[in-house]
């Protein structure tokens, strides 16, 4: 969705020349093989893609809309990209399921399956897949009005692949509100409605239906509470349970920018119950959900029956999302995780973690079992088959306390580098990984450990420009871009004051686009 902070006429600019000739990407005869494109991460087959949105499960299917720009690899006018998993791994992209209209452009929202008919438009054998989004209202951003973006729905009898809008959108008109968008609906049984979120700039609304087309307010929150360097979108609120209890907490994620952890784009959350009517937050304090600078705008799929919660994050940064080095296409999605809430040293907190079936792209593993003594500075260099890696490593207490680096590098002297420092923070530096196209993006980039008296477990997945760390169970995340000239396929461990690897294993990774 984006694009607010650039200025009315950069933006007008980029509707009026995003149909023009010059900005049409032709998409290469060697299919997904251009420089940095990311091998077991979905990404557009071309041009621009950010938010993603209305993700739902049904019948087999795992649903992936998406803001897209069809015609450039910048941000332009908002459509809904389409993509289907029966994995959540390899995917199937379908033609673009939501275009603009009179109501204007197509903004970020959620999809639902109405299995109880409550908007009459589907039957007992065939429910209706109903979506909600904003509508964008670029003439009256353009006139300085602040109702320019109101709530509409569309409905899909045919598992999504074609959507008639609601004759009588908007179904949530605007009464002045400047930023008023992203909702994301759910079924609370408690209170025998739809539950609405929306981002209102610096704080969320909720809204309760009995039928998706009538809508009333509920209550609102986080005016003084959470992060608020920036404007407030994409919340999405549901239910957990505290792993290994019989107790459940809600969980409101909302994402911010800029004043995201280490600057930027980001994604915080909050923990506490919903009566149906309140969100009602145990403690004054947010947490985040990543700390890297690219994972943003994510929120979790609809419908799943499997008991699992799954999320999917975009995977940029607006501090320079539309100038990072692609050309053929612009951002990649975060690999789907699932997220468990989880008791550590600094209290509940969300734990993220890979879905099981990236597991099926798994070849050619190696395991190592070493120490690096006290008076060693750096480890043996370990080739890396691949540009796509999965490695798992487990590090002994007494050996992390002074801090260690894991650096992976390339022959042209490019490197980047993940580890723990003194602080016992967890960082990743991209200061020396490659293209350094803006100056937000270069910079070394904290996490903050939930354990602090343990050892450490991490996780990391490298495609050929990112990186996901996941550690101490998944409570400290930490996702990063990075444009080298060639790929890493160096590893080295650095530690001042030695360290024991307990056990270490790689895998290299199979493209899900060959």
């Amino acid at each position: 969705m984006r694009g607010r902070y650039y200025s009315l006429f950069i933006i007008m600019v980029l509707f009026l020349e995003g149909c023009t000739p010059k900005n049409r990407v032709t998409i290469p005869t060697d299919y997904y093989s251009e420089p940095h494109r990311l091998q077991f991460h979905f990404s557009p087959e071309k041009n621009w893609m950010n938010d993603p949105n209305g993700m739902v499960y049904y019948e087999g299917e795992y649903h992936l809309f998406y803001q897209c720009y069809p015609d450039s690899n910048v941000w332009g006018p908002m459509h809904w990209g389409h993509a289907v998993s029966k994995d959540l791994v390899r995917w199937q992209h379908l033609p673009i399921a939501l275009y603009p209209d009179n109501l204007g452009l197509i903004f970020s929202g959620s999809t639902v399956v109405d299995y109880k008919n409550t908007s009459g438009w589907g039957f007992p054998d065939n429910p209706a897949m109903i979506a909600i989004f904003t509508q964008h209202l670029m003439e009256g951003e353009k006139k300085g009005r602040h109702d320019f973006q109101t709530q509409s729905i569309a409905y899909s009898l045919d598992k999504g692949r074609t959507w008639k809008k609601y004759e009588h959108n908007p179904i949530l008109k605007n009464v002045g509100k400047h930023d008023f968008r992203d909702p994301k609906v759910f079924w609370h049984d408690a209170s025998n409605q739809w539950v609405m979120t929306v981002a209102v700039k610096d704080h969320i609304e909720l809204y309760g239906s009995p039928n998706l087309k009538t809508w009333s307010q509920l209550s609102d929150f986080g005016y003084d509470i959470g992060a608020h360097g920036g404007v407030w979108e994409c919340p999405d609120l549901f239910e957990l349970k505290v792993s290994g209890t019989n107790k459940k907490k809600w969980i409101l994620l909302i994402s911010i920018n800029p004043g995201g952890a280490n600057g930027g784009s980001g994604t915080q959350y909050f923990i506490g119950q919903f009566d149906g009517n309140k969100f009602i937050p145990d403690t004054e304090n947010s947490y985040w959900l990543d700390y890297g600078k690219d994972n943003y705008a994510g929120v979790t799929w609809s419908n799943i029956t499997d008991g699992r919660r799954l999320f999917l994050g975009w995977m940029s940064n607006w501090q320079y999302a539309t100038v990072v080095p692609t050309t053929a296409w612009r951002s990649a999605m975060t690999v789907p995780r699932t997220l468990e809430l989880i008791e550590t040293e600094s209290g509940l907190r969300i734990a993220s973690q890979p879905v099981n079936e990236l597991t099926t792209l798994r070849v050619d593993s190696t395991s190592y079992d070493f120490a690096m003594k006290v008076d060693e500075i750096e480890s043996e260099i370990i080739q890396l088959t691949t540009p796509q890696n999965e490695i798992d490593l487990n590090i002994e207490r007494e050996s992390i306390e002074g801090g260690f680096e894991i650096e992976l590098s390339n022959k042209k002297d490019e490197r980047i580098v993940i580890g723990l420092n003194e602080k016992n923070q967890l960082f990743i530096d991209r200061t020396q990984a490659g293209n350094e196209f803006s100056k937000d993006f270069v910079g070394i980039h904290t996490g903050i450990r939930t354990y602090l008296t343990s050892g450490i477990k991490l996780k990391l997945l490298i495609d050929a420009s990112s990186i996901e760390l996941f550690a101490d169970d998944g409570t400290t995340v930490i996702t990063e871009l990075f444009f080298p000239m060639e790929p890493f396929n160096q590893l080295r461990f650095y530690s001042k004051k030695g360290i024991t690897v307990k056990s270490m294993k790689t895998y290299s990774m199979k493209s899900i686009w060959h």
